[in-house]
């Protein structure tokens, strides 16, 4: 069975630089960076190599760079950080019902402790009004928390003029870009956020890996206590294999554009086979390069992914279609698609390996659906 990878927005490979590029460390460097002797130092010299990589990637400074476990660990750092960190000042935390919930249910775990969140709504596309977080801004606003763009749909939201609102108000802004991160541009000053998530295994680096970007000045309260690594801001030995491929990728992502030519002629081709039995959900335009989230009006989602699963397809499900009733994602019950459109959502996301043969074959596992 020839087996066909479409669900990149999940998980990515390994690429072959980067596992080059961890290899010495595997085999060699034993030591502990934050050791002075003989056997820490290319610890040492390779984790700030790496450092100076993801920087590269953000386009900030190095010292701004702080490793972690991934995009969750990142985004709860962020946003119990802030809520730490600046209780003195107020407790509201802004965000949108279409995040992912390593960023909801954060939210939801500080409410029990005291914190006031307001979940704004999207429109049919996904995207969130930047005059909805204008108007929700309070005097107790200490942070808003926006994705960059949405992991089902691919939705890229405002976040350049979402960060000039919290910047007039002098609210904290926090963007989780664990999907947008080595796909579209990333530059921090260009996206005018005061913190930024990354997760290495959304574009070629391994699991367990992450980063947060913290502009200078911008001090939330640690996530992991303990010693003083990280300057202090996550304590714990800094993994040195999988910061530097972490790094890797995060150089390799320089050189790489990824661009929507064949996403596009995927779409195109299902709109020929299925005509108005096939609906595209999320923003037309503003939309991650490789993403391409579809329903199959009035069919199973589940059946279908099935099928596509039996002949080595892999993809990801947009709705739980049980005996009796269908349960949405979150994500497509927020942008108000119905459960006739809603259940039969897939979510297929393309990547540096894809190719149109590949493609082509999907396509046709498909058209048996439509006969």
């Amino acid at each position: 069975m020839n087996r066909i990878y479409l669900d990149y927005n999940a998980s990515t490979p390994i690429a072959p630089e980067v596992a080059d590029a961890m290899r010495p460390f595997l085999e060699n460097h034993q030591g502990n960076p934050s050791a002075s002797h003989w056997a820490g130092k290319p610890a040492k010299e390779a984790v700030a190599r790496a450092r100076t990589q993801v920087a590269g990637l953000l386009g900030c400074q190095p010292g701004e760079v702080v490793f972690t476990s991934g995009g969750t660990e990142s985004n709860n750092f962020a946003i119990k950080g802030a809520f730490f960190a600046l209780r003195e000042k107020g407790n509201h935390i802004i965000t949108a019902a279409t995040e992912h919930p390593a960023v909801l249910n954060p939210c939801r775990f500080l409410q029990t402790l005291g914190a006031e969140i307001t979940v704004l709504p999207v429109d049919s596309h996904g995207l969130v009004d930047p005059d909805d977080v204008r108007k929700a801004i309070t005097q107790k606003t200490i942070l808003v928390s926006l994705m960059h763009a949405n992991n089902e749909t691919g939705t890229i939201h405002p976040v350049e003029e979402v960060s000039r609102i919290t910047k007039e108000r002098g609210v904290w802004f926090h963007s989780d870009a664990a999907q947008s991160c080595g796909k579209i541009p990333t530059k921090v000053d260009d996206l005018g956020v005061d913190l930024l998530s990354i997760a290495g295994h959304k574009f070629y680096a391994p699991k367990g890996i992450g980063a947060i970007y913290l502009r200078e000045g911008i001090e939330p309260e640690p996530f992991v206590h303990g010693a003083g690594h990280e300057s202090g801001r996550r304590a714990g030995t800094e993994n040195v294999l999988l910061g530097v491929g972490l790094g890797a990728a995060c150089e390799l992502a320089n050189s790489h554009t990824m661009t929507p030519e064949l996403r596009d002629r995927f779409w195109n081709q299902l709109q020929k086979t299925f005509g108005e039995g096939v609906v595209l959900n999320g923003h037309p335009t503003r939309r991650l390069p490789n993403t391409l989230n579809v329903s199959f009006v009035g069919k199973n989602g589940s059946q279908i992914l099935a099928l596509l699963e039996e002949k080595g397809v892999a993809a990801s499900l947009g709705a739980a279609c049980h005996r009796d009733s269908v349960e949405l994602s979150p994500v497509i019950a927020a942008m108000g698609i119905s459960e006739q459109v809603g259940m039969g959502t897939l979510r297929f996301s393309l990547g540096r390996y894809t190719t149109w043969d590949e493609i082509e074959t999907v396509l046709r596992f498909l058209s048996v659906i439509n006969s």
